[in-house]
Parts: structure tokens; sequence; C-alpha cells
């Protein structure tokens, strides 16, 4: 499996991609929004034999300290239950972790974030619509968030998800 960025002939197939693996067409439209207003900073691709098989977007957060949100990621579902999306989550914390982001959230299951360092007591302190046991952070730069507290938002496009 080849994992890489997101390449301008990528786009129709990311967008099968996401509207697949949800069943619907608003993340993808997620995806092209946050495209288009600029705040993507990590977009990957899973490519194997030659066709794509997953999608993570990373994009830029309003916090006390550089952070990123981690949404959506997305499997085809022939290739799911795999390791696609946990290798694209790996390697878009290694390069947010390169770039010198200090921290990414994400909204979803608990028990498959964890895995990957997410708590929600990391992000217990943040204020934002989505607080509660779904809603976790991981510190990129040392063992806790520094700040510790403040308000958090997902870019502008995520309020189109409602």
């Amino acid at each position: 499996m080849l994992l890489r960025e997101e390449a301008p002939a990528d786009v129709e197939a990311i967008r099968r991609i996401v509207e697949h693996a949800f069943g619907r067409p608003e993340e993808a439209a997620l995806v092209d929004a946050l495209r288009d207003s600029g705040d993507t900073v990590l977009s990957l691709v899973a490519e194997e034999a030659g066709a794509l098989v997953g999608h993570v977007l990373f994009s830029r957060m309003e916090a006390p300290m550089r952070a990123l949100g981690l949404a959506p990621v997305a499997v085809m579902p022939g290739a799911q239950r795999r390791g696609v999306g946990g290798a694209l989550i790996r390697e878009g914390l290694a390069r947010a972790r390169q770039g010198g982001w200090e921290a990414v959230f994400v909204l979803g299951e608990p028990p498959y974030y964890e895995r990957f360092g997410f708590t929600a007591a990391a992000a217990s302190g943040f204020r934002s619509p989505y607080a509660g046991p779904y809603f976790m952070a991981l510190a990129l730069r040392g063992p806790e968030l520094s700040p510790r507290e403040g308000a958090v938002a997902y870019a502008r496009p995520f309020a189109a998800l409602g």
C-alpha cells in the first residue's frame, strides 16, 4: 500500500471513496469545501494496485495552540478492516508532528481513536460544541497539551454538516 499526498487528479476518486464509506454525499462535500476554503493542511490517500482505496484529511482549527482537526477518514467498503484507515491516520499524525503542529482533535468512537493516543480527557478542558466523550485530543509535542483549556473550533465548512 502506498500512502501519499492527494494530487489534483485524485479529487473525483476521493469523492467516491468518501461517499461510499459514509453512504451519503455530505462528508464528500465537506472534503471539497475544506479544499476550496484553503483550510486543508494534510490530505492523504492510500493506493493499492494503482487504485485509491482510502483518504484522510487534517484541517486547521481555531485553538490556543497550533491544532488540526482529523476528519474525515474514509476507506472503500471492500478495503475496510485491513488497516488502511489506521495507516492513513498514523501517517497523517507523523506528518503533522514533522510540520510543527502541537495538537490534533477528533470527534469519533473512543475505542477506535484511543489506539492512536487520542483521549477525551485531553480534550476535556476545551470549549467546543462537540465537547463530551466523543471529542478527543492528542498532544503532538510532549505528554500533554499546553495550554490545556480554551475554545476550539473546526474550520468553517464543518458547520454545513450540522
